[in-house]
This record gives structure tokens, C-alpha cells and sequence, in this order.
């Protein structure tokens, strides 16, 4: 009997432990996923142009196997490329998130050169816009279809090695199995909210057509109008905010990573400042000025980061990127090969 009875003691010992554990990694999948914001935001804000132009009665199919892409981008490929950067070579965490935010500098750069400007689109916009070629060309539906979705899986993969470098970089070293469930509840989670949200901004206008036509009482029906008439301004001022976030978590990466590195100057210059900010405000506001003009310091950051990497862009990397692309294109002489 005592045997049993230690036994149970045992068995419920270890469901304590592994509560603890479910308990840490939810906490831990919280914090990491948050660190994620911007590219979330990004991510959401520029999906939806990968159904424009698609019949809507296939804009959810289509919106679905996009999901199902990226759910595919992030736990079969990503994911175990993320345990293997942990368990054999750490120190690369770092540079490859400064990298990330390298790049989401650029493209936040690029948005903001774009709009004062007028200068040619780039980066990942880029990229978008070629769902905006498709969709001026005319062809077979069922082609332009499956060329969009194929366009908007592979933009995903860029922003989900992102989301994905980020979230192991916020997750503390512990087992590898906890660190594997961390990332994939994160991945899962961001997928589900990225393409629930475009689902809806993505039917709203539908939606907001219907009411308006087939509403019983003439508030539903002025409801739906709203709504229609709203959604371009709603997309715009979703593009806005995904283009803050961007150079708000490009900057915080790559200001961390230096510090992360040893150069710990721009980290202290941005804290010093968000707390001398924070002093001039009446008590009950001066935690929220603090993060307001730090997340400020740290956009301002990311867009002279992004300003500057424009011309090498521009006149180094996209000429290098076009000549192998010719040499070693299924036309080049790489493609006979």
C-alpha cells in the first residue's frame, strides 16, 4: 500500500512539473510573440492584396491555403532550423536577428522614401506589388490564382523566418523540446491571428454590401455603407501602422543586437533619454512616456537604418541579385548547365 501511495505521490509530482512546464512555455510563447508586433502587423496589413482581384467567392479558399503555406513555412521548415541555430550554433542568433531587422528597416525606409518621394518601390513591397502585376494582366483566373497564392506563400516565408528568429531569440535557454513547443504555439497562434484578420478585412466589404442592401432597418443598412465606404481607409491607415511597427521593431533589434555584441552606446543613449522624457511628465504618465519615446527613439532608429541602406540597394545588392539571377536563371547560361 505505501509503495502505491508513493508511486501516486510520484505520478502527481510529475503532473505538477509538467503543469509548471505548459505553464512557462504559455508565458514564455506570450513574451515572444509580442516581440513580434511589427512584422504581425506588416504581415496582416499587406496579405489581403494577394486576393484583390480574385472572385469572391474564392477569396477564403484562397486566404485558407495561404494559411496553410505559412503554417507549413513555419513548423516543417523553419522550426527545426531554428533548434538546430540553437543547439549548434548560437552565437549566429544574434547577427541573423540583426539581419531581420536590417531588413525590416529598409522596407520601412523604403515605404517612407516611397511616400515622400516618389521614389520606385522596393524591398518586400516589391514583391507585393507583384501580386498587383498579376492581377493587371489578364489570363486565366485559375492561373492568376494559383500565381498569387504562390507569391504571397513565398513573401510569407521571408516575414515567417523573421517572426520565427525573434521568437527564439526571446526564449531563455532551457530544453530543447520546450523551446520546439514555444515556437511552434507562437507560430500557430501568429498564423491563426495574421489570416483571421485578413479573412475579415478581406470579407468586410462584402459584409458591409450585404447589410446594406438586405438590412431590415435603415441603421443596419446605413451601417453597411459605413462599412464599405470605410474599409480603403482602414487599409490605409493598416499599411500606416505596419510601417511604424517595422522601423519601431527594426530599430529595437538591431539597437539590442549591438548591444548584445558589446556596443552598448546607442542602448544607453535611448534609455537615458526615454527616462529624462519620462521626468518632465506628471507621475501617473511618465511609464507610458518612457515607452512612447523609447519605441519613438527606436523607429527613428530603424528609418535611418532603412534610409541609409536604400542606395546600397539600390546600386550594390539589386545589380548583384539581377546578374546571378541572368547567369544562373532557367535563360542563363547557369539554367543550361
Amino acid at each position: 500500500m505505501s509503495g502505491l501511495l508513493a508511486l501516486l505521490d510520484d505520478v502527481a509530482a510529475l503532473a505538477k512539473a509538467a503543469a509548471a512546464s505548459l505553464d512557462d512555455v504559455a508565458a514564455q510563447s506570450a513574451k515572444a510573440g509580442s516581440k513580434a508586433a511589427g512584422v504581425v502587423i506588416d504581415d496582416a496589413a499587406v496579405t489581403p492584396q494577394y486576393v484583390d482581384g480574385i472572385d469572391p467567392k474564392r477569396e477564403l479558399p484562397v486566404v485558407w491555403r495561404i494559411a496553410k503555406g505559412s503554417l507549413v513555412n513555419k513548423l516543417v521548415f523553419l522550426l527545426p532550423v531554428a533548434l538546430l541555430l540553437s543547439a549548434l550554433a548560437p552565437g549566429l542568433i544574434t547577427p541573423l536577428l540583426m539581419l531581420g531587422g536590417a531588413y525590416l528597416s529598409y522596407e520601412g525606409g523604403e515605404k517612407i522614401w516611397h511616400l515622400l518621394a516618389g521614389g520606385r518601390k522596393g524591398g518586400h513591397e516589391a514583391g507585393h506589388d507583384g501580386a498587383s502585376a498579376a492581377r493587371q494582366a489578364p489570363g486565366d483566373p485559375l492561373h492568376l490564382e494559383e500565381e498569387k497564392a504562390r507569391g504571397a506563400i513565398k513573401t510569407d516565408f521571408i516575414l515567417s523566418a523573421e517572426i520565427m528568429t525573434i521568437t527564439l531569440a526571446a526564449i531563455p535557454p532551457g530544453a530543447w523540446w520546450k523551446q520546439a513547443l514555444v515556437l511552434a504555439v507562437v507560430g500557430v497562434a501568429i498564423t491563426v491571428a495574421v489570416y483571421g484578420t485578413v479573412a475579415l478585412i478581406v470579407k468586410a466589404d462584402d459584409v458591409g454590401l450585404w447589410l446594406a442592401r438586405k438590412g431590415r432597418l435603415a441603421l443596419v443598412r446605413a451601417f453597411g455603407r459605413g462599412l464599405v465606404k470605410a474599409m480603403p481607409v482602414v487599409m490605409q491607415m493598416l499599411s500606416a501602422v505596419g510601417t511604424v511597427a517595422m522601423l519601431w521593431v527594426g530599430g529595437a533589434i538591431l539597437v539590442h543586437g549591438l548591444g548584445d555584441l558589446g556596443m552598448h552606446g546607442p542602448a544607453d543613449a535611448v534609455e537615458h533619454a526615454a527616462e529624462s522624457f519620462a521626468r518632465v511628465l506628471p507621475q501617473g504618465l511618465a511609464p507610458g512616456g518612457a515607452w512612447l519615446a523609447e519605441a519613438a527613439l527606436y523607429a527613428v532608429a530603424g528609418l535611418g537604418t532603412g534610409l541609409l541602406l536604400l542606395p546600397l540597394v539600390a546600386h550594390v545588392l539589386a545589380p548583384v541579385a539581377r546578374r546571378l539571377s541572368a547567369a544562373f536563371g532557367p535563360t542563363g547560361r547557369g539554367g543550361h548547365g
